[in-house]
């Protein structure tokens, strides 16, 4: 069945849903929704959004936001000559996005992705950028395929302003 066909929803993690069957084939992504997910929600560290297939709370991927700021020397500098001068801009922090090996190749990462674009433009909190950590040169291809920025490392980057172009 595709994507296309199968019915899914984005959530918020909660207590019905069960992540020790979830596998992305990435231990660490696999370890934080096991064992760390629940735990980051409850304390507002993180927020965990699931998605699961209609008719069940079985997980096929999953992805976590949080606050963070960047640096203004970090940014280009045509790009941080137009912005305040502060020494920290916000920024909405996507720390983790995985899809369970069952469900690959069905576009469900972009699927995470744009409902992680829209929840930040929906925000009352004010976000420059949207940030993520490729973690690996996998992820960097698949952000680069959205046209996020290098940032620092293996951080990327995604002005606010562009996200909502893709919405209009």
């Amino acid at each position: 069945m595709s994507a296309a066909a199968e019915r899914f929803r984005i959530e918020a993690l909660a207590s019905r849903h069960d992540p020790s069957g979830f596998s992305s084939g990435v231990e660490p992504l696999d370890r934080y929704l096991w064992t760390q997910a629940g735990q980051d929600a409850r304390r507002r560290v993180a927020s965990c959004f699931v998605l699961v297939s209609e008719g069940d709370d079985i997980i096929a991927g999953y992805y976590t936001l949080s606050a963070t700021s960047v640096s203004l020397t970090d940014l280009p500098s045509n790009l941080a000559k137009r912005l305040p001068r502060y020494p920290m801009i916000p920024a909405t922090l996507m720390g983790r996005l995985a899809i369970d090996t069952r469900h690959r190749g069905r576009r469900l990462g972009e699927l995470l992705l744009f409902d992680a674009f829209s929840r930040t433009l929906r925000s009352e909190i004010a976000s420059f950028a949207f940030v993520v950590d490729a973690k690996d040169e996998h992820a960097w291809t698949f952000y680069g395929h959205y046209r996020f920025l290098p940032l620092i490392g293996r951080r990327l980057y995604l002005p606010v302003g562009e996200i909502a172009k893709l919405f209009l």
